[in-house]
């Protein structure tokens, strides 16, 4: 009998083992696939998120430093930048591996190469069953993603109105030319994918390219996908990996009476960004804290419900704000991203979002009353 289970490596999987591991509690984690492994991703990982691991984050692990954007819409482009570092770019496949690497390090158990196919909560633990072995454990933390099944023990699947779509590939480049094209910055394109955006995003040896949008809107994203790498001068053939992303924001059940969901997979992604690395990572480890709280400290297990107050506390209202800004600006895509082009100091603001030194709420009411102004 386990306190915990885990299902998922992922960076919120990866997250919760590691303090759980640290925190005393007797954890199993199980990922279905063997690491490292490739994940399609842009790999952008804020300072914010950064500054949430308990262990310096390794220099071989970062390929790009960014300091800015680059923002294109309706053929006009605008740039800013901070005098200070905003985010890294990393390749998944390397840091989901340090990150469960870090999680084997405060002692829990890990198991790749073992997919969960069932879990069933019982009135004293949970039973979850792999293609192998039946666990049984205190709780259970569901961080599988967004493509996981798993998640519906708690809650009925998300609806098409309730996550995106992109498409991502890699474009091998030299660095000198990456240097040159990019420098410290991303590129952003608006108006390229319905509810969503284009991007361009620099590695050491290839660009990360992608296109990310609502599925109602993004009907062809194969298509819409190969028009962008044209459109941007990449003219080779690539490999297409598509995936789905969550809307953050939504009001969604992510506790049970014995299972908390986590990252992806409690639909914790931001809106507009599509950025979900750092509430993967924090959620994961409130999730351990709650549930070391009623394993070792004497709680009561209607104690989960705090994990949903304290995410809400953390991090809810940026997302909810991620939503509203992303629907007001998607709804009235030729005014709203004209004015958010139109000046460097609507993208300088926006960066401190990035950055987490403004959240949503206010960057909306900021940039509603610079609507009214114009």
């Amino acid at each position: 009998m386990y306190d915990v289970i885990i299902v998922g490596g992922g960076p919120s999987g990866a997250s919760a083992g590691r303090r759980a591991g640290m925190l005393g509690l007797n954890t199993l984690l199980l990922e279905k696939e063997d690491f490292p492994r490739y994940k399609p991703c842009g790999g952008g990982l804020s300072d914010h998120a950064i500054s949430l691991l308990d262990f310096e984050l390794p220099e071989e692990a970062i390929e790009w430093e960014i300091t800015g954007a680059k923002v294109f819409f309706n053929g006009h482009m605008i740039e800013a930048h901070k005098d200070y570092r905003l985010s890294v770019l990393v390749s998944r496949d390397v840091f989901d591996n340090l990150l469960l690497e870090k999680a084997r390090e405060s002692g829990i158990n890990v198991r790749t190469r073992e997919k969960v196919i069932g879990c069933r909560e019982m009135p004293d633990c949970v039973e979850v069953e792999t293609e192998e072995n039946t666990y049984l454990a205190k709780f259970v933390i569901i961080a599988e993603g967004a493509h996981g099944l798993l998640k519906t023990c708690v809650r009925p699947a998300d609806t098409k109105e309730e996550y995106g779509i992109c498409m991502v590939t890699e474009v091998p480049a030299e660095e000198k030319e990456i240097e040159e094209r990019l420098g410290r910055a991303i590129e952003l394109h608006f108006g390229v994918a319905g509810g969503g955006y284009g991007w361009i995003f620099p590695h050491k040896t290839y660009y990360s390219v992608g296109i990310g949008g609502v599925v109602k809107d993004l009907p062809h994203p194969k298509e819409t996908m190969l028009e962008f790498l044209k459109a941007n001068g990449f003219t080779g053939k690539y490999k297409l990996h598509g995936h789905k992303i969550p809307w953050g924001g939504i009001k969604r059940k992510v506790s049970d009476s014995r299972i908390l969901l986590c990252g992806d997979a409690a639909g914790f992604v931001d809106s507009f960004s599509g950025e979900g690395l750092a509430y993967a990572i924090r959620s994961g480890q409130l999730a351990a804290e709650v549930l070391a709280g009623v394993c070792l400290e004497g709680g009561k297990i209607k104690d989960l419900k705090k994990y949903e107050s304290l995410c809400q506390a953390d991090f809810g209202t940026h997302l909810k704000y991620s939503l509203m800004f992303s629907r007001v600006m998607h709804r009235f895509p030729e005014r709203t991203f004209k004015v958010f082009t139109s000046s460097e100091k609507m993208i300088d603001k926006y960066l401190e979002v990035v950055d987490f030194k403004m959240d949503y709420k206010d960057y909306l009411r900021w940039a509603l009353l610079n609507f009214k102004l114009r």
